[in-house]
């Protein structure tokens, strides 16, 4: 079921990050389906192949969206996705987080790399300043990794997003660029070289 051809923009030390294909369909509707009980009431991602169609898409050629699936590096497997919506450059330079774990990689600390992984490469390569995640307070998990990741709790904003049928309240985290910790020895590296690639399982 994994698909692997397409090459990681970085790698930590479990997973790398690439972004969407639309040749993803059939593994991440399956992971979505298995993961409905995870996701649910905060996350809505497209069960199947025809919503994916539509959604991949818009992740692939909207300037103003990246869409990021994480992957495990020994298998190749999506263990998750995360992606940047509402990139605004200029005077801005930000974007708005969002993401889900597939149930069979959830709390063992995969998206937490894998956030971090795409944290440093928006504002590395994408050259953003600004991220932002808006989360439901009611959402423990989503609330846990952002600040695990470094983001601050900036504000709260009531009927912010309307989601599954109502307009639903919302926290404010955030980080900038500044914000962020000195490069680690375990910090997010490029992929290897096609002659040093690790094998995919």
């Amino acid at each position: 079921m994994p698909h692997t051809t397409s090459r990681h923009l970085a790698e930590g030390s479990r997973v790398g990050i690439r972004h969407f294909s639309h040749a993803d369909a059939d593994e991440f509707t399956a992971r979505v389906r298995e993961s409905r009980d995870l996701h649910r009431p905060w996350l809505f991602p497209p069960a199947t192949a025809e919503a994916y169609r539509a959604y991949a898409g818009r992740l692939i050629e909207d300037p103003t969206k990246a869409g990021f699936l994480v992957c495990t590096l020994d298998d190749g497997a999506v263990a998750g996705f995360i992606n940047i919506n509402n990139i605004v450059g200029g005077g801005f330079q930000c974007g708005a987080l969002g993401y889900g774990a597939f149930a069979h990689a959830a709390g063992r600390g995969l998206m937490r790399e894998g956030l971090d992984l795409v944290v440093a490469h928006a504002f590395g390569p994408m050259r953003l300043h600004r991220l932002e995640i808006n989360v439901q307070p009611g959402n423990a998990a989503s609330i846990a990794l952002a600040r695990a990741c470094g983001f601050r709790l900036e504000g709260f904003s009531p009927k912010m997003i309307h989601i599954d049928g109502d307009w639903r309240d919302h926290e404010r985290w955030a980080l900038t660029a500044e914000m962020r910790s000195p490069r680690s020895p375990d910090a997010p590296r490029s992929p290897r070289s096609p002659g040093t690639a690790r094998p995919s399982g």
